[in-house]
């Protein structure tokens, strides 16, 4: 045993050693870092005691008694069309969502709102909305426990207007609250609702040659500047292991080779479908089922609904799900863990 005042230098040492680890970890090129990811706390815990909370976030306790030391390693975001937050909401099935998984950023496509008109209480999180100009239709809105350091609403006018982005008699997609970019220290975070070819692919012509191209345009640029994680429903399944019956549906809307082949140019501009990083094979991971038929009882289903993320910052992504559990929308949850 070490004599006492050698015993209190040691315990003096650890601590710096710890805290310049940890500051070090969450500066340091190689570091990564949500928010206020370092905590010292003094109190009476000992080594070993952890609550379940604190072992998901990552903690430790440090070898001196009183003192606590918690570095943050995770961090969860989350995307979900939620087809009508008032509808989804007023009837349960959102709040027990949050409250069970607690996503630091959640990215919502489909509201059909204005900020607002749903009275949820989410205290500690940052709203952020783009509506559509026509009530009650389309929408997307990102919820971030950490302030980003700036928020874009719509495609940039620029981009639209080369790729000649107007009203095509459904609408002026950049006027449909299809798009939020949110700039945080060490990524961008997009959330997107891709306009749907419609049954008689009137709208298909739009996608291919106007929305998808403009779209990764906007992705290619923001990528010069950080990291990219965007994700949301693309409406369209990339393969056939992403659609129960893909025979079926050969050339139907969500299915053509037009819509697919804009998932192919997002992969060649070198962001990653994270989802298929991780499970690069196999049938059944669906996010959208049909309300006819029980089709979701019966996981007759599509993955149209995505996380990509840009190639360098993938070594940071822990793992993906697909949360098929949390009902209301006929789309389920999505999203990744960053490590």
């Amino acid at each position: 045993m070490l004599p006492l005042h050698l015993a209190d230098e040691s315990r003096f040492i650890h601590q710096i050693f710890i805290f310049f680890l940890l500051f070090f970890q969450q500066e340091g090129t190689d570091g990564f870092c949500f928010g206020n990811s370092i905590w010292l706390m003094r109190g009476l815990q000992k080594r070993g005691e952890f609550n379940r909370e604190e072992q998901q976030r990552g903690c430790f306790i440090g070898a001196t008694p009183g003192f606590f030391c918690c570095y943050n390693i995770r961090m969860m975001l989350a995307s979900w069309n939620v087809n009508g937050i008032r509808s989804i909401h007023k009837r349960g099935f959102f709040m027990p969502f949050i409250q069970k998984e607690k996503p630091d950023i959640l990215c919502l496509q489909e509201t059909k709102a204005e900020r607002g008109q749903a009275e949820i209480d989410l205290s500690g999180y940052e709203e952020y909305w783009n509506s559509a100009v026509r009530k009650g239709y389309s929408g997307t809105a990102i919820f971030t426990k950490e302030k980003p350091l700036t928020v874009e609403l719509g495609l940039p006018e620029k981009i639209a207007g080369e790729y000649g982005l107007a009203n095509d008699g459904y609408g002026d997609p950049n006027k449909e609250g299809r798009v939020i970019a949110a700039e945080f220290k060490n990524f961008f975070v997009v959330t997107a609702y891709t306009p749907n070819a419609k049954e008689d692919l009137s709208r298909l012509t739009l996608r291919h040659k106007q929305w998808d191209p403009a779209f990764l345009s906007y992705m290619r640029s923001l990528d010069k500047k950080k990291p990219v994680i965007f994700c949301g429903d693309l409406n369209v399944a990339h393969t056939e292991e992403d659609l129960a019956n893909p025979k079926a549906n050969e050339g139907e809307h969500g299915f053509t080779k037009e819509e697919r082949e804009g998932i192919d140019n997002i992969i060649r501009a070198g962001f990653v479908d994270s989802f298929r990083h991780f499970t690069p094979e196999g049938k059944g991971y669906y996010t959208w089922w049909s309300h006819f038929a029980n089709a979701r009882a019966r996981n007759v289903g599509w993955r149209i609904d995505y996380v990509f993320v840009s190639k360098r910052l993938m070594p940071k992504v822990k793992k993906t799900f697909i949360l098929p559990k949390y009902l209301g929308s006929d789309h389920c949850p999505v999203g990744i863990e960053l490590k």
